[in-house]
């Protein structure tokens, strides 16, 4: 019987370490799910911009309130945009959700 005892134990510590690894993974894996389902909304939000004939976006600058026709790096961040610039910042965000002031060739 002792043995039967042991290998209960055995088994028992190793269902729980495969459940705790099991629950690391999830944890992990509904992470990486998240995170890609942001990544995409970000780009679908940057697709929907109105670009010009070179493919520039054409937003309005939060900075100088101009129009302006920039190109988005991989970030999706306009060509003009300078890093720790408050305004700069806020239009990078407000490309990313999606409500961006855009413009248009005909205005």
């Amino acid at each position: 019987m002792p043995d039967r005892r042991r290998v209960e134990r055995f088994f028992r510590s190793k269902l729980q370490e495969a459940g705790k690894q099991y629950e690391q993974l999830r944890k992990s894996t509904d992470g990486q799910l998240e995170e890609t389902r942001e990544v995409y909304e970000v780009a679908k939000n940057a697709r929907c911009l109105p670009l010009d004939e070179a493919g520039r976006a054409q937003i309005v600058c939060r900075r100088y309130a101009e129009r302006r026709a920039a190109k988005l790096d991989d970030q999706f961040r306009p060509a003009c945009y300078e890093d720790g610039q408050p305004d700069c910042d806020g239009c990078v965000e407000d490309i990313h959700s999606g409500r961006v002031e855009t413009w248009e060739m005909d205005e």
